[in-house]
């Protein structure tokens, strides 16, 4: 007998995901760089700038909620929708959640509120399983 990949929703929100630096794409070299709510920097040509203001969040969209620069994990899925996340945490989330046969959702105060919860039905449709894990696995080899 073989284990049915089992996902439970950790109850991450959106919000959760900026415990940790962002990965977009330097808007000086196009390599990849790192933003904080605080910071963009990158290693590559040593930028560094602070945010233009500090107030403005853009969640939801594949730019970083700070700087409203193209992330850096993004790429074109399931005929013209992109696939997009913050940085590795992000995207091993939504790998597991994919990849998943029986998902269940997590019983926290608002379920319905979550980050695996509010991924759009294109994403989650087992029609598309295959050739979003391809494309996850993709963006891993721009970590390297």
């Amino acid at each position: 007998m073989t284990d049915t990949p089992r996902f439970r929703d950790p109850q991450t929100r959106i919000g959760d995901l900026a415990d940790e630096p962002i990965l977009v794409a330097c808007p000086r070299c196009s390599r990849c760089a790192s933003v904080t709510p605080e910071r963009l920097t990158c290693a590559g040509c040593a930028l560094v700038r602070f945010p233009p203001d500090p107030d403005y969040r853009a969640w939801n969209r594949p730019i970083d909620p700070f700087f409203r620069e193209p992330l850096w994990l993004r790429a074109d899925c399931c005929g013209g929708h992109t696939l997009w996340a913050f940085h590795v945490s992000h995207l091993d989330l939504i790998e597991r959640f994919v990849a998943a046969t029986l998902r269940e959702r997590g019983l926290g105060d608002r379920p319905g509120l979550t980050l695996v919860a509010r991924l759009p039905a294109w994403m989650t449709a087992a029609k598309h399983r295959d050739e979003v894990l391809r494309t996850i696995a993709k963006l891993r080899t721009t970590l390297s």
